[in-house]
């Protein structure tokens, strides 16, 4: 499909936050510093894992020393990982005061953010999309596109998913769900999402890389489907469902975001980068080459990123020069008949041209107001889904996070973002 139009994908589910500061206030929540925690008597991932048990069923899959964490009542959501269970760090943003506060009742959720989404946090989260257009699953038929009329749709917000599947390293979750659309299109929905934690020799083989004997990790996959379970077929011209998956990372100052594309004219490929969420990211937070990217994951200023289908190699990545850690993002690069769903919140000329990676970076919306966490973030998306009845979309997500020297660090990084260490700690 080839671009037509600049025009982007907003993801205004922090810009609509935008004009409600008052409800952000109790949100934001400023995470400990994890590449300290090796030094105290309890690792961060064991900790954060030690709170969520006392709110939520976890399950902690390993694999030798490493470890990631599942909460079934969150959409099977991966909330955190580690490459060592017991002293390691904790990859994940939580969100602590939104889980302690747990599933409030419609009444105590009147006036409060809660009565719009959940912010649990978690590094790996499903989702669907569109979020906003005329086919938009966030808001009834005959809602205005703003803020008090947004609302997620429970199935990817407070439903629980059906463990079905559990073993040492993986397990499966279903669910299935009624949808409809702002067009009023009903979906019945069939879910299934199987969490899989990956070794080295996997790593390795999926990577195409060779890791070094003193490289720590932890890796997993996401296999994500949707099934058409209604009667009729998904057309785009009544509206289409993706697969969404969306990370949330703790940041640091020393965090910057690295995402390869292919090179080539505007006119063949479209814009190198759509930067216009928020606003355009100034150069002090987005370097544009002509075959990489660098975004800053500080969690300092917000703004979001996304790359097209046509520029995207499949892979997007970030670095803690700090803490040494690569951190590795992939998907299932697939055919896209039908383009990749628009969430802007307006009617669209364009309801099928869509981003397939994005990366968001958090901050405070405006002055004076706290940061939603703050975080940063990766995410991928499918195609959209024109299914049959019995029909499936699967969309597969890997994720790695690898710790190691700077020479142990630099053949990985050349390798998988085609630059080196010291590009992207100059880049800014």
């Amino acid at each position: 499909m080839k671009m037509t139009s600049a025009l982007p994908p907003l993801a205004p589910r922090w810009l609509a936050l935008m004009a409600a500061p008052a409800l952000m206030m109790p949100i934001g929540c400023q995470q400990k510093d994890s590449s300290t925690s090796s030094n105290s008597e309890i690792g961060a991932f064991a900790d954060d894992a030690a709170f969520m048990k006392e709110h939520t069923d976890l399950v902690v899959l390993k694999k030798g020393d490493a470890a990631v964490a599942v909460a079934p009542a969150w959409q099977g959501r991966v909330m955190t990982s580690t490459y060592d269970h017991e002293q390691g760090p904790s990859f994940g943003w939580i969100n602590r005061p939104v889980i302690e506060n747990g599933i409030l009742s419609e009444e105590e959720a009147q006036g409060k953010l809660e009565s719009h989404i959940y912010i649990f946090g978690g590094e790996e989260r499903f989702w669907l999309g569109p979020e906003g257009g005329q086919y938009a699953l966030y808001f009834k038929p005959g809602a205005k596109f703003e803020f008090s009329d947004w609302k997620t749709p429970a199935v990817i917000d407070t439903e629980p998913f059906k463990m079905v599947e559990q073993s040492e390293a993986s397990a499966s979750f279903e669910h299935q769900a009624k949808l409809q659309n702002y067009s009023g299109t009903e979906f019945h929905v069939g879910i299934k999402r199987t969490v899989t934690v990956l070794d080295k020799a996997d790593a390795s083989k999926l990577l195409g890389v060779d890791l070094a004997d003193g490289i720590r990790m932890v890796g997993y996959e996401t296999d994500n489907r949707i099934t058409n379970q209604g009667d009729e077929a998904w057309k785009p011209e009544t509206g289409l469902l993706s697969i969404w998956l969306l990370g949330m990372y703790n940041p640091s100052p020393t965090t910057t975001v690295v995402i390869p594309f292919k090179s080539g004219s505007d006119a063949e490929l479209g814009p190198k980068v759509n930067d216009s969420y928020f606003g355009k990211v100034p150069e002090d937070y987005l370097q544009v080459k002509d075959e990489v990217l660098y975004f800053k994951g500080d969690g300092t200023r917000r703004g979001k990123i996304g790359i097209s289908p046509q520029r995207s190699k499949g892979i997007a990545g970030s670095y803690d020069a700090a803490g040494k850690v690569l951190n590795i993002v992939t998907y299932n690069v697939q055919e896209a008949p039908h383009g990749f769903v628009n969430s802007m919140w307006e009617i669209q000329k364009e309801p099928y041209v869509g981003d397939v990676i994005n990366s968001y970076n958090d901050g405070s919306p405006e002055p004076g107001a706290d940061p939603l966490g703050p975080f940063y973030e990766l995410e991928t998306s499918s195609p959209a889904a024109a299914l049959e009845p019995g029909g499936t979309m699967q969309h597969v997500q890997r994720t790695f996070h690898i710790q190691g020297s700077e020479d142990e660090l630099e053949p990985l990084a050349k390798s998988l973002l085609g630059v080196s260490l010291k590009s992207i700690e100059s880049a800014f």
